[in-house]
């Protein structure tokens, strides 16, 4: 099992609630910045301790390394507003309603930073019409840096399958699991999702299904139709003793390479030796080659997890089982493409997908919802 990123995980708790807790100035975060705030709490964004100080954005900007030279690629940014209320040195109180979160942040850095430099360093574009770029220009350009310590958060729909990476460590360890690859997904499986998951189960002790979930947008699948797909597919066709299953609650930056890396270092976290990269990883639309994301990991020989690189894939008729281009000798003609539209489509007419697209369970769970999609 893989050391944390930077050599120790974190823990941002606190044990017993000061009596003078509430009297701090408080400020009111998204749910995007307080979900950063539970992942640099219990362990997940290791070795952060709290929101990027100048020198490691400045850093992160012109290397993809944090000042004390760890690979990072995604800064975890905290904004405010009301900003001259406020003072380096001074203690103040993060809330949210949503997930009940409270925290404190002890501030140590007040700064301004061209987001047109930040923008162009992590999503390799300015342009505002990018997701995870329009988010971080929605964004005040002056940030807060510091520490935080997690003092309550309140209980959620899937805690269930919410593990920390203390804990998936722990599992991993009784399992005996040595070598683990993760996988990430949005989305419930098709036949080439079990494909790749069922490829990279052979040269590892264990598979660590992670999907992402939270704020979706309208026509994506609900979190409780992916959770419950997943379940269906794991009873039927995966080995109990060889997979495991626990959500991670973070936003999607679409941000490619950059964040194909951030990805990985999260699972290394979760204790993971391994991470399935597909084609296209965390892209959106045209702002990256289908393979960037695989190229990056070549910039970080000491990232201290194995990315297992995945290419298109698809049922090839001649074959007569699921391929990827690097195996296939069989031109397009001879090849079945797994087109989520498609499946998305029968399952929106109810219709079951054939079963070289989706396994019948699968579908018959996903059915089982009369809205499975976001509305």
């Amino acid at each position: 099992m893989p050391q944390p990123h930077g050599g120790k995980l974190i823990t941002r708790k606190m044990e017993n609630k000061a009596d003078d807790l509430f009297e701090y100035p408080k400020i009111e975060v998204s749910t995007n910045l307080s979900e950063d705030i539970l992942n640099i709490a219990n362990g997940v964004f290791s070795p952060l301790e709290g929101f990027a100080v100048y020198n490691d954005l400045e850093n992160i900007v012109a290397d993809k390394r944090l000042s004390n030279d760890t690979p990072w690629t995604i800064p975890i940014l905290l904004d405010y507003q009301k900003i001259n209320e406020i003072k380096e040195g001074d203690t103040v109180l993060l809330t949210n309603d949503e997930t009940g979160i409270k925290a404190i942040l002890e501030i140590e850095d007040i700064y301004d930073f061209d987001q047109k430099k930040i923008a162009q360093a992590v999503f390799r574009t300015m342009d505002e019409k990018h997701p995870g770029v329009s988010l971080l220009y929605n964004m005040n350009n002056r940030y807060i840096g510091g520490k935080i310590t997690l003092v309550e958060n309140k209980e959620r729909e899937f805690d269930q399958y919410n593990l920390t990476p203390m804990e998936t460590r722990t599992l991993f360890k009784e399992k005996g699991w040595n070598e683990v690859v993760a996988f990430q997904t949005r989305n419930p499986p098709h036949i080439g999702h079990e494909y790749v998951q069922k490829a990279a189960l052979t040269i590892v002790d264990g598979l660590f299904i992670n999907p992402i979930i939270g704020k979706k947008k309208v026509g994506d699948f609900r979190d409780d139709v992916i959770l419950e797909s997943y379940e269906a597919l794991m009873k039927n066709y995966y080995p109990k003793e060889r997979v495991t299953m626990s959500i991670l609650r973070t936003s999607m930056k679409y941000g490619g390479p950059s964040e194909a890396i951030h990805h990985a270092i999260m699972r290394k976290n979760f204790g993971c030796t391994h991470f399935i990269v597909g084609r296209d990883h965390a892209g959106v639309g045209d702002y990256y080659g289908p393979y960037d994301a695989h190229e990056i990991f070549k910039e970080f020989p000491d990232l201290g997890i194995t990315p297992i690189f995945f290419r298109s894939f698809s049922r090839c008729k001649k074959c007569n089982s699921v391929v990827s281009d690097k195996v296939c000798p069989h031109g397009p003609e001879d090849q079945i493409n797994f087109s989520g539209k498609k499946i998305r489509e029968l399952l929106n007419q109810g219709q079951i997908p054939p079963e070289d697209m989706m396994r019948k369970e699968v579908a018959e769970t996903i059915l089982k919802y009369k809205h499975p999609f976001v509305e």
